[in-house]
């Protein structure tokens, strides 16, 4: 059987390799483990980043839902969607450098004025 020599180049990569491999299961825990922030109104159900504007994604689920009610705090959008006196779901659109994050809070009420599934169509719909 031949023998096969190893470079002290190719070694090198190999340890460099094999030690980075060794450290990608770190590196994907710490990134799941990182969560959005608590909410104070319900329970998050969407936390998310999207490439399209903070303000077209907002005019986007304007038109799709149905008792969408819209205020601006600074570059901040803040949306409340369902009944005006218990709304269901709560969206905040922070800006980013590229685009908007996204977070969708169902608010303490025990109703789901759109259905979970109604929203969660709308804002994938919208965000991408």
């Amino acid at each position: 059987m031949p023998s096969v020599s190893v470079t002290p180049l190719m070694k090198n990569f190999t340890q460099r390799f094999l030690a980075l491999a060794s450290l990608a299961p770190l590196a994907l825990v710490a990134a799941c483990g990182s969560s959005p922030p608590s909410a104070s109104n319900g329970e998050t159900m969407i936390y998310a980043s999207s490439a399209r504007s903070a303000s077209s994604i907002a005019s986007c689920l304007e038109d799709r839902l149905p008792r969408v009610r819209t205020a601006r705090e600074g570059e901040t959008t803040r949306m409340s969607v369902g009944s005006s006196s218990n709304a269901s779901y709560f969206v905040t659109l922070t800006p980013s450098g590229y685009g908007a994050v996204i977070r969708v809070v169902h608010g303490a009420a025990e109703s789901s004025d759109p259905p979970e599934e109604a929203m969660r169509f709308a804002i994938a719909r919208c965000t991408t």
